[in-house]
């Protein structure tokens, strides 16, 4: 039985980014688990710890050596390795030299070749303990850091300086080299209440030893369930509940080892401010948790987490309460001077603020924002005027001294100035909802205004950076295309609204002057979106070749695309499905040969096959069902009820089955061949009412 143990491998460093801890701390997880794989020595569980000066791995039941594994080198055929008097050739002499023994200690084997001289050996694998320093090098190597720096004196390169490394097999030290640090069998506490070295006797005591003698909390897990439980407590102990923001919960966790959390208060005369201010200020410049009440309705009180265990509590509160106070003296002067004047005033400074370079500035962007709004305000059901007014109005907070110092609140503090305004609630609620989505899952823009903002805002950028040449490439989308494609098509799909991508291109295209936009701008711009469908329909669980199906259909309206691919969908899971399918595969396939390209729905002329010439019951009976659905169809189709369309084709499955069995297409008599032609190309046109289920896998 293979000998096995437990492997601790931590890496000391400085401060890491704490953003970036977690994140770090699984790819370590990932890489060191490939580097063992590939190694081929096995193990049963691995574990993660992760700490502002540490990342560190338990590997727990690995094997301490790797297992033997069998060498095998294959020589040149036989024909090659003997020349016409049967003595061996200067390939197979060298092939024997090469593997270190005599000629005749080759063996022989059968290969794709033929018979070929071949040589096995069996290699012995090499202990753990030898291979770690090499895997964990290798695994560090792996981390996604984008910049790593350089310290002292080596050319070691990583996150941070590397202080200590510890790795232990067991009970044994490992001896080796770490990004140019000695690797020992101690750790390092706390930096203020345990900053000595502490002795590792056993990997898998470590946590343990760090969490009774180092005071710190390694695993990164229970560190935030620990801040999470401090948090709530001290919110019940007060009688109010604290505004836990995910990100925040981590970032915190990341900041610190031993958390403690302190309640601390501020000046209620600041609450006059908007809560958002209040809330940005101390979660982005403070790293505190807001209190609310049990209505959500922020208090004067914050709670941070110390990392430190003090024996005055009260000196570290008013420590953070004094640092909060100059941020929120700040925060009301902006919010002063920002509300003498209304927002439209701010509208002229727009003009010096440039969007990009050739694009011209915000002032001209809103110009163009106005007139692809006013486009869309009739299928919004809104005045034209109103959404021409949210348009003009909708970066003008990008320039007073709140969204200067908080970039974050754009949106959000355009929506309070305007109100303050006396603007249309419209209006007002268009200024933040323009945003959204801002992320995946993110709300929709509930407002007329805010859809039409949040749309033509879009559609603007698209265009304007696709018409100059700077589309997005690989992994490069400095302008954030990608979100935005996938954001207009969440918009129309999910909000709904029947609006058709191509003439809203085709607007804002209009909008520029005729000499800044590439001729095929639009083109592009177009393809490139309804590329952006199919990771959005991928994220909700729809194959592929469904997408497909339905973007042949040549519709450019998402809404449509959408109820078509549903329609899809829902046709996979009929019986005669695949057989449709199959057929209609063949379909295209006679087609192509003849020259026909039968295009898209839209294109695909005649719905009724030309029955003049047909002689065959089964081609007979297949254009008289056909004519009958042909009927039926195109209302159905007219009316977007696709389900119906499929549903009602799905009835074609057994007269299709027979006329592939009993009609040959491709005759000779010229008159019969077209008919056949036309019968099959008229049936492929009522699939494409919907899609090109020729596509479907």
């Amino acid at each position: 039985m293979d000998a096995i143990s437990d492997l601790l491998v931590e890496i000391g460093t400085e401060e890491l980014p704490p953003t970036a801890l977690l994140s770090l701390s699984n790819a370590f997880v990932d890489c060191f688990r490939e580097q063992l794989g590939s190694a081929g020595i096995g193990f049963e569980a691995i574990e993660s710890f992760a700490s502002p000066r540490r990342l560190a791995v338990l590997v727990r039941g690995v094997l301490t050596r790797q297992p033997d594994r069998e060498l095998v080198r294959r020589g040149p055929t036989i024909r090659a390795a003997f020349d016409a008097n049967g003595q061996p050739t200067k390939a197979a002499l060298g092939f024997a030299g090469a593997c270190g023994i005599a000629f005749e200690a080759l063996g022989r084997e059968g290969g794709e070749k033929g018979e070929c001289l071949v040589f096995r050996t069996r290699v012995p694998g090499e202990t753990t303990a030898a291979l770690v320093p090499g895997l964990t090098e290798a695994a560090l190597a792996g981390l996604p850091i984008p910049k790593r720096m350089r310290w002292g004196e080596g050319t070691e390169e990583f996150v941070r300086p590397v202080h200590w490394v510890c790795l232990l097999l067991g009970s044994e030290p490992i001896p080796g080299r770490i990004l140019g640090v000695e690797a020992g069998a101690s750790t390092r506490g706390h930096r203020f209440h345990h900053p000595g070295t502490i002795a590792v006797s056993v990997a898998t005591e470590y946590a343990e030893l760090l969490r009774s003698t180092g005071y710190v909390e390694p695993e990164f897990g229970r560190r935030r369930d620990l801040v999470r439980r401090q948090l709530d407590g001290l919110g019940r102990a007060h009688g109010l509940r604290v505004r836990i923001d995910p990100a925040l919960l981590d970032e915190v966790t990341a900041l610190v080892e031993w958390p403690r959390a302190i309640l601390g208060r501020f000046d209620e005369a600041y609450l006059a401010m908007p809560s958002e201010v209040l809330i940005e200020a101390m979660q982005s410049h403070q790293k505190y948790f807001p209190m609310e009440d049990t209505a959500g309705v922020l208090q004067a009180s914050f709670v941070a987490v110390a990392n430190i265990e003090s024996r005055d509590p009260d000196q570290v509160r008013a420590g953070n309460e004094r640092v909060i106070r100059p941020r929120f003296a700040d925060a009301a002067f902006f919010w002063g001077q920002d509300v003498r004047q209304p927002l439209e005033s701010y509208a002229g400074r727009l003009e010096t603020v440039v969007f990009q370079d050739r694009l011209g500035s915000l002032a001209e962007k809103s110009a163009r924002v106005a007139t692809l709004a006013r486009y869309l305000a009739p299928s919004l059901g809104v005045e034209a005027d109103l959404v021409a007014r949210a348009a003009r109005l909708a970066r003008c907070d990008l320039v007073t001294s709140m969204v200067y110092e908080f970039p974050s609140l754009q949106g959000t503090m355009g929506r309070y100035y305007a109100a303050r305004a006396g603007e249309d609630p419209c209006v007002c609620a268009a200024m933040e909802e323009q945003y959204r989505p801002r992320f995946a899952g993110d709300a929709l823009p509930a407002s007329p205004c805010g859809q039409a903002l949040a749309v033509a805002d879009r559609i603007d950028t698209l265009i304007g950076i696709f018409g100059v040449g700077l589309r997005p490439t690989g992994a490069k989308d400095p302008y954030g295309l990608r979100r935005a494609s996938i954001g207009v098509l969440r918009i129309l799909i999910e909000t709904p609204l029947d609006l058709d991508l191509r003439n809203l291109l085709s607007i804002a295209v209009a909008a520029y002057p005729s000499d800044i936009l590439s001729a095929d701008v639009e083109e592009a711009a177009l393809g490139y979106m309804l590329e952006r469908l199919r990771g959005y329909y991928h994220d909700r669980g729809v194959a592929g070749d469904t997408v497909e199906a339905v973007l042949r259909s040549g519709v450019t309206i998402p809404r449509d695309l959408d109820k078509r691919i549903a329609a899809v969908s829902a046709f996979r899971t009929l019986p005669e499905a695949a057989r449709l399918a199959a057929a209609n595969k063949r379909i295209r396939n006679i087609l192509t040969r003849a020259g026909i390209d039968i295009g898209t729905g839209e294109e695909a002329g005649d719905l009724g096959p030309d029955g003049g010439v047909l002689r065959e019951p089964a081609e007979i009976r297949l254009a008289a069902k056909l004519n009958e659905l042909a009927a039926r169809v195109g209302p159905l189709a007219q009316a977007g009820d696709y389900v119906g369309v499929l549903k009602a084709l799905s009835g074609l499955a057994a007269d299709l089955d027979t006329f592939f069995e009993q009609v040959m297409v491709m005759v000779d008599d010229r008159a019969v061949r077209e008919s056949r032609i036309h019968l099959l190309r008229s049936l492929a046109g009522l699939f494409l009412l919907v899609a090109d289920i020729s596509c479907l896998q």
